[in-house]
Order: structure tokens, then sequence, then C-alpha cells
């Protein structure tokens, strides 16, 4: 059960004996391909059909396609464009059907996008590493735009994830980097960053919310851990269980962003960090690269579980949650190699039309 709290990354393109090593022991809930897992079509879809063999219970099968600069699946399929080019409804919903097509086929289930950061002109100028990575400029166009795409997708049986909860949008610095301290006013926070989730939330289509790493100082729900420091989104009770889960009443998936983050481990370690986001509300852990960083994340909770420090109960209702998602899951379609293909071609036309 505790494995399904977990969330992991595995180090290269095949199943070697390192990761069948470390899948046996961990038995993750969900895995998540980068670009160093992903070199040919067949090869991909091998490897995910091996996942899935592999898992005593099906595992989330996750990936980044963002499109533009996070674009994992570059070398098997055309580059698909930034969310930031797409300006109409009816391309954002074009993309989201290729996208979730394209990942089915390669054997996904679930896509870690689509970003409802809210980036205005304003903000366009921060180096936060999200300026093309999020729809719209506004409230409004965040929500048309990221609805059409997400829900087109998830019509393919591929599973999208809103990011990154509560809102980046006016980070100033990249969480990979550094934890970002987000210095705007709790109307600005409340009118604008949370207005996608809101909005997106209320029409029940939403299956997994991905928080990020950030401080809001000048908001009321803002906590400090018990060095006196910002606490983190990540792990914060008053966001994710009295925000998310109360005031705007989401009871569905919810993960960490990856947990290797700079704004994370230059803060708390691996351990430390996996049990408070536990505690905070979070239902699983991303923890995508390091084989170490998963061992010590999972050690950490088995045994704050086995100490009481973590009840049992606290563990039951995020896999009951995880295990609802599941039973969702379809098996992938057959691969077809000239579908993939045409979609492959369909994005290059998309990508001239847009230009």
């Amino acid at each position: 059960m505790i494995g399904q709290l977990f969330f992991i990354g595995i180090p290269g393109p095949d199943l070697d004996d390192a990761t069948r090593d470390l899948l046996d022991k961990i038995q993750p809930g969900g895995i998540c391909l980068f670009s160093r897992n992903v070199r040919e079509r067949v090869q991909t879809r091998k490897l995910l059909d091996g996942l899935r063999a592999l898992s005593p219970v099906m595992p989330f099968l996750s990936v980044d396609q963002e499109g533009g600069l996070v674009d994992r699946l570059r070398r098997v399929m055309t580059p698909m464009p930034a969310a930031n080019r797409i300006k109409s409804i009816e391309d954002a919903g074009d993309l989201g059907k290729i996208a979730g097509d394209a990942l089915r086929l390669l054997g996904f289930n679930m896509n870690f996008a689509p970003v409802v950061d809210i980036v205005d002109d304003g903000r366009a100028r921060y180096s936060n590493g999200l300026h093309s990575r999020a729809f719209g400029s506004s409230q409004a166009e965040a929500v048309e735009l990221a609805s059409a795409f997400m829900n087109t997708m998830q019509e393919s049986g591929c599973i999208g994830c809103l990011k990154h909860f509560p809102g980046l949008g006016a980070s100033e610095v990249d969480s990979h980097k550094e934890l970002p301290t987000v210095s705007i006013s709790e109307d600005e926070f409340l009118n604008k960053d949370l207005y996608p989730y809101r909005e997106m939330l209320a029409s029940g289509s939403v299956k997994c919310v991905m928080v990020a790493h950030a401080a809001y100082r000048n908001v009321g729900l803002q906590e400090a851990d018990q060095n006196g420091k910002l606490l983190p989104s990540s792990l914060s009770p008053a966001l994710i269980s009295n925000l998310l889960r109360g005031e705007l009443g989401y009871d569905e998936l919810v993960l960490t962003d990856d947990l290797e983050m700079g704004a994370i481990v230059e803060n708390y370690g691996i351990g430390d960090a996996c049990k408070m986001a536990i505690t905070a509300g979070v239902d699983m852990l991303a923890i995508c690269a390091s084989t170490d960083a998963i061992n010590e994340g999972y050690e950490a909770v088995s045994a704050a579980v086995q100490r009481g420090e973590i009840s049992e109960d606290r563990i039951d209702r995020s896999v009951d949650r995880i295990s609802s998602l599941k039973r969702s899951l379809q098996a992938p379609p057959p691969f077809d190699d000239e579908r993939l293909e045409a979609l492959s071609n369909h994005i290059a036309e998309l990508n001239a039309q847009l230009n």
C-alpha cells in the first residue's frame, strides 16, 4: 500500500536489473518517463508494456508532454507547439486530441499537463521557466484553453493533471533551483492564480492536481515550518487540506511536483519532505530521478507508519483515491506506427498553422 503513494522515475530506456529491483521493492503507484527513457516509438511502447507487466497493480504511466520546451516525445514525434502559442479553443482541443491519441498508442495513461499558471504580460519578464508553458495570458483564457486541451485528451483515455497548484505564474525564480517566494497580494492570489482551479474543479472533469513548491508571504494561509521558514505549498496542510480539499471541495488525486527539486532538497531531506507532504494531504509523492532518493522516501514513510507518526487511516484515504482513479484506466490500444506517423504529420500541420 505504501508503494502506491510513490510516483517515480526510472533510470533508462530499458528494464535492466537495477530497474526491476527498484520496481520489485517499491511497487510504485505511478511511473513517469522522461527524455532519457524515450528513444524510439517501439522501444517506448515495449518499455511501458513491460512496466505494466511487472506491476501487481496497474500503475499510472505518465510523462510531462506539454509541448514547446517540455516535450518528452520530440525524439519520436514532430515537436508539439508550446501552450502559449495556442490562441483558440479549437486549436487547444486539436492539440489535446493529438497528445491523447499519441500517448495512448505509445502506452501511457496519464499526462502531467496542462499548465494553468497565469502568465500575463507583467509576469512574463520573470525567469521562472514558465513563460511558454502556460495556456493563455489571463484567467479566462487559461480556463478556456486548458479545459479544451484536457477534456479532449481525456476523451482519448489519457488522464490530465492541472499544475502547479496554487499558482506559480508570479514566481520570480525557478522552483527547480530554489524555493520561490511569491510576493503577490492575497487578493491577487485568490482572484487570479486560484481562478483556474476554482473554475475547472467545479466542472468535475479534473482527475489530478499537482502541487507546486512555493511560498506566498502575503497570503493568510501561508504557514511556517518548525524553524520559522516559510513552508512550501507542497508540504502545507493549510493549502492542501484546508484550501484545495476543504474550500475548493476537491477530493480526487493530488500529487507533489518532483521532490528532488532545489526548492525542497535545499531545505528538507527527501525523507522528511515525503512525511510532511503525506501529513499535509497529498496522495502521491513524485521522486523522478535518484534511486537513492526513492528508497529514502519509501523507507521514511514506511517507518513513520510503523511508528504511528502517520496513521494507517491516513494512508488508506490516499490509497482509496488512487484506486478509484485507477479503476478508470483502460488497456492501451494496439501499437500502430502508421497512426503515430499520421499524428506526427498533424502536429507539423498545426505548427505551420500557428506560425
